[in-house]
């Protein structure tokens, strides 16, 4: 199974910077966010990031983009 591509309808923010562009992207504090990487371990951490800059509505996808595939969940291809 391939790691390529995306959830349907996601928003690339990367783990490096996502603290620093999300009020931008998502200015509300009530925003529905659901974090997720490849395997579920980075993506957990951004949310707890996430809640402590106050964020109210923060989830992480538990088994991460892998667990997404697998459940056959819409998957967007990757833009080269």
């Amino acid at each position: 199974m391939s790691s390529h591509g995306h959830a349907r309808a996601a928003m690339h923010l990367s783990r490096g910077t996502i603290e620093l562009e999300i009020e931008e992207k998502l200015p509300g504090l009530d925003a529905a966010i659901v974090c997720y990487c490849g395997g579920g371990n980075r993506s957990a951490l951004v949310a707890d990031n996430l809640q402590k800059m106050g964020y109210t509505n923060v989830r992480s996808l538990a088994g991460g983009f892998k667990a997404w595939q697998q459940a056959g969940l819409p998957v967007a291809a990757e833009k080269v």
